[in-house]
């Protein structure tokens, strides 16, 4: 019986997202912000502290392009399976919306991820990064800038491996999948 109704509630809810599909990543940040399964971020790109003088002009650029990050992550465990997976089909059915062009697919062992965008390929208005593990739960990143160029991202990211990140934030979200 109780079988019956799980499946019953994901297929429900798979109708309502299949119906409501004009919600867009911004609402679903702001829907479930305050929901106790997920753990909610907008962090400003001062927090990665990352010092000016030393980047290169390209990567002084590409972080002048960066205005925020939105991370919003869903912890699986036990109890919140159900949840987990209306969760998971609702952001991916958000995701297939026409607006967001899907730069690559990752596939680990720990999991997989993909990477969207929106904005002409040159330059970008918002990255969207979304990765899930059926064990861990899932995250997503919104990376907000304009006119990011992506040829320009790989040498920014090199750039933050040696950053000083400030703030309980990255903590928090570091704890928050242990």
């Amino acid at each position: 019986m109780k079988k019956i109704i799980v499946t019953l509630s994901i297929v429900f809810s798979l109708i309502l997202v299949s119906c409501n599909s004009n919600q867009t990543l911004e609402e679903y940040y702001v829907n479930n912000s305050e929901n106790p399964n997920f753990l909610s971020l907008d962090l400003p790109v001062s927090l990665l502290n990352l010092d000016k003088a030393a980047l290169t002009p390209e990567q002084q650029t590409a972080l002048a392009s960066f205005s925020k990050l939105n991370i919003i992550a869903f912890k699986k465990n036990v109890e919140n399976g159900t949840a987990f997976t209306i969760e998971k089909a609702n952001v991916k059915e958000i995701l297939k919306n026409g607006k967001y062009e899907e730069l690559m697919k990752i596939n680990t062992s720990a999991g997989k991820a993909t990477i969207s965008y929106t904005g002409e390929t040159e330059a970008i208005d918002e990255l969207i990064v979304y990765g899930d593990s059926d064990e861990k739960g899932f995250m997503l990143v919104r990376v907000l800038g304009d006119n990011m160029n992506p040829a320009q991202l790989m040498p920014l990211m090199e750039a933050m491996k040696n950053a000083d990140f400030k703030g309980e934030q990255f903590n928090a979200l570091g704890d928050f999948f242990k």
